[in-house]
C-alpha cells in the first residue's frame, strides 16, 4: 500500500482527492492538512484519518502526496515533498510563475520521484486513444479551441474561490485546453493575447513546425452558452477531440494507478508529469504577458 497524505479541504480535495484515495485498492490514506484547520478537522474524521497542522509533518507520515490546493500554495508543498523523496500527484496549473514551476520540477528530479498532474481529460481512455490516433497524423495545420464555463452561479462549490476569481480563466480551464492541443501540435512557441466581455480571453498560439491554435476561455459564461468545443484542421479534414467517457472519479483511479505505475517500475517519462506541467504554464505566463502588455510573447524551451 502506498500511503498518501492530502493537502486541501475543498470541493476538489474532498469530492475527488479524497474519495478517489480512500476508494483505491492500492493506496492509505494517513492525514489531511488544510489551511483551515476546522475544515481540515471536519474532513479527516469524514475520511477517519488524523488531521495534522503541520505540513512536513503529514509528509513526513506519506509515500506521495495529493494536493487540492491553489497553485501558489501548491508549489511550496510540491516542492518540500519531492525534496523528502515523496512522490507527487497535484492538480494544474502546476504553479503561478515559470519560476516555481522549475523549482517543482528540480526538486522532483534531484530526488527522482514520480509525479503527475491531474489534467481531469487526460485520464479518459477514449481521449488518449483519440490523441494518439490524432498525433500520429501529420499535416495539421490549425486547432479552435472553446472552453466557456459558468462557475459563478447559485450553488456552483467553485464560485467562491479566491484564486479563481483572481486568475480567472485563463489559469483554470487553459491548462484543460492546452493539455489536449499540446500533444497533437507541439510546444508554443509564440503567444498573442486579448480579453473580451464576461472575463473572455483570447489565445492566438503558434506551435514548432508552424502550426496555429486559437483558444477562448471564459469561467462567467452565460448558462445557454456553456460549452467545451475543440477541433483540429488539417489535410485530413477536421478532426473533433471528444469528452471523456467516464466520470471525474474514473478519471482520478486512472490517475492513480498510472502515478503507482511510475513508482513500481520506478520510470520518470509520464507525459503528464512536473515537466508537462511546467511547459504549460510557461504558455500561461506568456499569455498572461502578452494580455497586460498588448504585444506578442515568445515562449522560450
Amino acid at each position: 500500500m502506498v500511503r498518501f497524505g492530502l493537502f486541501g479541504t475543498g470541493h476538489w480535495a474532498a469530492e475527488t482527492h479524497g474519495a478517489g484515495l480512500k476508494a483505491h485498492p492500492r493506496t492509505t490514506l494517513v492525514g489531511v492538512w488544510g489551511r483551515d484547520p476546522a475544515k481540515a478537522a471536519a474532513l479527516a474524521q469524514r475520511y477517519g484519518v488524523p488531521a495534522f497542522d503541520d505540513v512536513d509533518a503529514l509528509i513526513d507520515a506519506s509515500d506521495a502526496v495529493a494536493v487540492a490546493l491553489p497553485p501558489d500554495v501548491q508549489a511550496d508543498i510540491a516542492v518540500r515533498a519531492a525534496t523528502a523523496g515523496r512522490h507527487l500527484l497535484l492538480d494544474k496549473p502546476l504553479t503561478l510563475s515559470v519560476a516555481d514551476a522549475d523549482r517543482v520540477v528540480t526538486a522532483a528530479q534531484s530526488s527522482g520521484v514520480a509525479s503527475l498532474i491531474f489534467f481531469t481529460q487526460r485520464y479518459h481512455p477514449n481521449v488518449t486513444t483519440f490523441l494518439a490516433a490524432t498525433a500520429a497524423e501529420e499535416g495539421w495545420q490549425h486547432c479552435t479551441a472553446t472552453f466557456f464555463a459558468s462557475i459563478y452561479q447559485p450553488g456552483n462549490p467553485y464560485g467562491g474561490s479566491a484564486w479563481r476569481r483572481q486568475h480567472g480563466a485563463l489559469w483554470d480551464v487553459g491548462p484543460h485546453a492546452l493539455s489536449i492541443i499540446l500533444p497533437v501540435l507541439g510546444r508554443v512557441t509564440r503567444v498573442a493575447a486579448m480579453d473580451g466581455p464576461s472575463g473572455l480571453v483570447h489565445l492566438l498560439l503558434t506551435h514548432d513546425g508552424g502550426a496555429t491554435s486559437s483558444v477562448s476561455l471564459t469561467l462567467d459564461a452565460p448558462g445557454e452558452a456553456v460549452t467545451r468545443d475543440l477541433r483540429f484542421y488539417g489535410v485530413s479534414g477536421i478532426e473533433t477531440a471528444p469528452l471523456g467517457k467516464g466520470t471525474v472519479a474514473d478519471a482520478y483511479g486512472t490517475a492513480i494507478d498510472q502515478l503507482l505505475e511510475e513508482i513500481d517500475s520506478g520510470t520518470r517519462d509520464h507525459r503528464c508529469d512536473v515537466r508537462f506541467g511546467r511547459e504549460v504554464v510557461a504558455v500561461l505566463e506568456a499569455a498572461e504577458t502578452a494580455r497586460r502588455e498588448a504585444r506578442t510573447v515568445d515562449v522560450p524551451a
